[in-house]
């Protein structure tokens, strides 16, 4: 609830924040101030204790989305021209300079607008939230009737100005090598057609913003945004992992064991060559370079992870050759057998 304290103090300079201090800002200020004048650690003295109570004032507002917009509201009508000053015996400040302002008067009997006035703090102070729904800014809306000019500052009755259209959203679907490379896609949104270009390398789920695709303001207003979100589809054998395209490699025993040279699809359709090195065993990882995707800041490779496949119908030479191999190994499982024993 506001009061007339908030005229008086500067939130943003107790905490040590810039008025357009975010959330995560406000809260870290607060924390280290707070473990600076804490009583705990200030105990006996009285100006930390005051110090600590306005932290905690100023934390409490600023944080509250809603007190935060009303607090900064009533300083606009501060800084508007609207001079709060004490009154005449130093007590609560006089509000007479907000109604002068429009020709009306601060008392019941002044014969402008009506003011209610609260009954709590033992004073008759006037109730900032039926001043700013007067003034058609925050407060619980309207008790007294809304202002067309805005609040103090603001010209009575003044024209607002052309507002800005509307920003929309949308979503278009892209097979997985029109996201790669980039595309043209025609949507119609809001009953308009809109042609744009999809840049290469837009990833699943990534939101594009096509300025002044978006709704028509007021005559003379710029138009709004569109946000576009990209949706791309599987592919059956390329996948992403950044700028880099992914593949497993199949390979067979043979070539494993042996070492071979296999061809590598790529994603425009084309073939690489690639050396199998004796001995590779699956889930080892293959690069080509320059094969990936094509960004503004670099080109991604080709990564091909190779998977050995296990022969499951083999003929009766086939067997004899692998079991007359499996007589001549040793056993692969000795030293993982002694090393969890050790």
């Amino acid at each position: 609830m506001a009061s007339q304290d908030w005229l008086e103090k500067d939130f943003y300079d107790i905490l040590g924040v810039a008025t357009d201090a975010d959330d995560a800002e406000i809260k870290k200020a607060y924390r280290k101030l707070a473990r600076k004048y804490h009583p705990d650690t200030n105990a006996g003295d009285a100006a930390a204790e005051q110090r600590f109570k306005d932290i905690g004032e100023a934390h409490s507002v600023l944080s509250d989305p809603e007190q935060r917009a009303e607090y900064d509201q009533i300083r606009a009508m501060a800084r508007g021209g609207a001079r709060f000053t004490a009154g005449s015996h130093g007590q609560a400040g006089g509000f007479e300079d907000i109604f002068s302002m429009f020709g009306g008067a601060a008392g019941p009997g002044g014969g402008g607008t009506r003011v209610r006035y609260s009954t709590g703090g033992g004073g008759a102070e006037p109730d900032l939230e039926d001043i700013l729904a007067m003034f058609g800014q925050g407060g619980t809306g309207g008790r007294a009737g809304g202002f067309p000019g805005g609040f103090p500052g603001q010209a009575y009755g003044a024209p607002r100005g052309p507002r800005r259209g509307a920003d929309l959203t949308a979503r278009t679907r892209l097979p997985f090598r029109d996201a790669v490379t980039g595309t043209t896609v025609t949507l119609s949104v809001d009953g308009e057609t809109v042609t744009t270009r999809i840049p290469a390398g837009v990833k699943d789920g990534q939101r594009i913003r096509l300025r002044g695709k978006g709704g028509r303001g007021d005559a003379g207003a710029e138009r709004g945004d569109l946000i576009l979100t990209v949706e791309v589809e599987r592919h059956p054998v390329f996948a992403r992992d950044g700028d880099h395209l992914t593949l497993d490699l199949p390979v067979t025993f043979a070539e494993a064991t042996l070492g071979a040279t296999v061809e590598v699809p790529t994603l425009d359709g084309s073939t690489v060559k690639v050396r199998i090195a004796p001995g590779t065993p699956s889930g080892r990882v293959l690069r080509i370079k320059g094969r990936g995707v094509a960004s503004k800041k670099a080109t991604g490779d080709l990564l091909a992870t190779v998977q050995v496949v296990v022969p499951t119908d083999l003929t009766d030479e086939q067997r004899a050759a692998v079991e007359s191999l499996a007589a001549a190994d040793g056993d692969p499982r000795a030293s993982l057998r002694a090393d969890a024993g050790a």
